[in-house]
């Protein structure tokens, strides 16, 4: 899976991880909403049965891992840069994280309680989507949630540069996130929004989806 596309993506992440360390630092604190939702997410995840071991995916400097270790949850970070990976070892040395991609993830099959998408499906070209989604709902056990925040758009290549290097993003629909992850085996639970603050260009999305299937608890 390492085409050009993928190896620009993951170069682009090698030089932009210590930026991003300071340019997102206390974004999290300052975000409430953001905070509401991983909350729920984390609420609904233990009250499963499943265990806590949840998947970060797209999990880049590790920011979200203490947040979701106050909830109870046993975050594992998967990031397609090395350099990502590194600086969150370096600066969250209490969680995991390995490097890995988003259509070949590194879990066994039904062996998480829940995923978490902050940001990250927004790399997905159309070709890769329905691998990924798919990808997403194999490792999600029954009755495990999934939660996903991005910023909603018309689904078109958006060329995205920052500090010399240049990616490709995409900002899906409410409509078709939620089409892709029912495809994939998801059922939607909570679905929100919020206007840009006056550090964003665009408003956000949120959802939350259960993993069809029997419930199986610990």
């Amino acid at each position: 899976m390492d085409d050009d596309k993928t190896q620009e993506l993951r170069t682009a992440h090698d030089a932009l991880a210590d930026f991003y360390v300071g340019h997102l630092a206390g974004w999290l604190e300052d975000m409430p909403v953001e905070r509401s939702v991983l909350s729920l997410f984390g609420e609904l995840t233990l009250a499963a049965g499943l265990g806590a071991d949840v998947a970060d995916v797209g999990s880049g400097t590790g920011r979200l891992a203490p947040y979701l270790m106050g909830l109870g949850l046993r975050p594992h970070g998967v990031d397609l840069s090395p350099e990502m990976v590194r600086v969150a070892r370096r600066d969250h040395p209490d969680a995991t994280f390995d490097v890995g991609d988003l259509r070949a993830l590194p879990f066994a099959d039904a062996s998480l309680a829940g995923v978490v998408c902050w940001y990250s499906l927004i790399f997905l070209a159309p070709a890769d989507r329905p691998a990924a989604f798919r990808e997403l709902a194999r490792v999600v056990q029954p009755g495990g949630y999934l939660v996903t925040a991005w910023k909603p758009g018309d689904g078109t290549l958006r060329r995205i540069g920052a500090s010399s290097v240049e990616f490709d993003r995409y900002w899906l629909s409410v409509d078709e996130m939620e089409s892709r992850l029912a495809g994939a085996g998801f059922t939607t639970v909570f679905q929100g929004g919020r206007p840009a603050d006056e550090r964003e260009t665009a408003p956000q999305s949120y959802l939350i989806v259960q993993r069809n299937g029997e419930i199986t608890p610990e």
